[in-house]
């Protein structure tokens, strides 16, 4: 996301890079409420922020359509009974990044996949519900993929720390 300072933009607000969708003060104001609280009814959120209900139902709207915000349940993966969670930077052929990327997106116990700079080129988050199914991921799908060229593995040990209220960058 980037904010955009041209003269087609005098209002101030923020244009999202990957959707082309501008987002001013107020949704802002809402993401930002929506971090600390997620099941924030939208009457709420409107008495916060000194608008209307309907106003910020329309808002929320746009914001979940367009991808800008999802409101999920988070939790500790191992309070969920996943015996093993951790992070694994994957160095890859970059030539073949595109179908890396690709496959390792359709693996259901990866559950955060990003290309990256420095010393590795993929760094993943994964869970997995056994030892077993640890090694299966590593040794039977990941290094199978043509273009991967190692991995390196963090298990989780404990979680520290769990934080999503970071608000945006406009704040």
């Amino acid at each position: 996301m980037k904010k955009v300072n041209d003269k087609d933009n005098k209002t101030g607000d923020i244009v999202v890079e990957s959707t082309g969708k501008k987002l001013d003060k107020v949704d802002c104001q809402m993401i930002r409420l929506l971090q600390k609280d997620g099941r924030m009814p939208n009457k709420s959120m409107a008495q916060e922020l000194g608008t209307s209900e309907f106003t910020v139902r329309r808002r929320m709207k746009r914001l979940l359509d367009s991808g800008v915000i999802k409101i999920v349940a988070v939790a500790n993966p191992i309070d969920l009974g996943f015996e093993i969670a951790g992070n694994l930077k994957i160095k890859i052929d970059l030539k073949k990044a595109d179908p890396v990327l690709k496959k390792l997106k359709k693996i259901d116990s990866l559950i955060w996949v990003a290309l990256t700079t420095g010393g590795t080129d993929i760094d993943v988050d994964f869970v997995t519900r056994s030892l077993k199914e640890f090694h299966e991921l590593i040794f039977k799908k990941i290094s199978k993929i043509d273009g991967v060229i190692s991995t390196e593995t963090s298990l989780m040990v404990d979680l520290v720390k769990d934080e999503y209220a970071w608000g945006t960058a406009w704040d």
